[in-house]
């Protein structure tokens, strides 16, 4: 038996949720406890640290999201981290895509308990056909460069992306700028001082002399 760390989420992601989403957070954390012990979502060390880890993680994306959305995609959503959790917390309707079809069955449970406004597509990124939005999020999918190619087809023309990325960050992005040319804000992590926050917009592909 072990002790999940709850942590004041005001203080670790910059947002002060309801009460009532609180408890959907809540609701959420015990699910997620429940199935990891038959499938692989988190590892133990995260669960042990889930609030800080992953939720108020997520959570710290709030504030950076676009106004009045009408929907937006998560890639690679897993564990609900961050779309889910953005969608719990927002109720703004989120897609889920997420190919591993456990993941996917656990997404779905997730939204009836939380009531969360998901749907969720348990199909390949690449496989996946979705209307453009003006929010794509993602977390732990793959490094920038790969990352950008997975996201356009799902981004509208004033569209923006939301990467919660590591301590590599900037090598990342020095390699996607050979490819790509976007406006970057980048924001500390203050879940993970060690980890940034990148909202990316005005993406184009960057010529490439013939």
């Amino acid at each position: 038996m072990f002790h999940v760390k709850h942590e004041p989420i005001q203080e670790l992601a910059n947002f002060d949720p309801p009460f009532e989403v609180v408890a959907r957070l809540k609701t959420f954390a015990t699910l997620l406890t429940n199935w990891n012990r038959r499938i692989n979502l988190v590892s133990r060390h995260d669960l042990e640290n889930l609030w800080p880890r992953h939720i108020a993680d997520s959570l710290e994306l709030v504030p950076l999201m676009p106004e009045n959305l009408a929907s937006a995609i998560d890639l690679g959503s897993g564990a609900g981290f961050p779309g889910l959790i953005l969608s719990i917390a927002t109720s703004v309707p989120f897609s889920l895509v997420e190919s591993d079809h456990r993941k996917a069955a656990f997404l779905i449970e997730a939204a009836r308990v939380t009531a969360a406004p998901v749907r969720v597509h348990a199909t390949r990124i690449q496989e996946t056909r979705l209307p453009p939005v003006r929010l794509v999020t993602a977390r732990a999918l793959a490094s920038l460069p790969d990352l950008l190619p997975l996201a356009m087809p799902f981004l509208a023309p004033d569209g923006i992306c939301l990467f919660p990325k590591g301590g590599r960050v900037g090598n990342e992005l020095t390699e996607a700028a050979k490819q790509w040319h976007m406006r970057i804000e980048r924001f500390q992590s203050r879940s993970d001082p060690s980890a940034n926050l990148l909202r990316i917009s005005e993406i184009r592909r960057a010529r490439t002399n013939p």
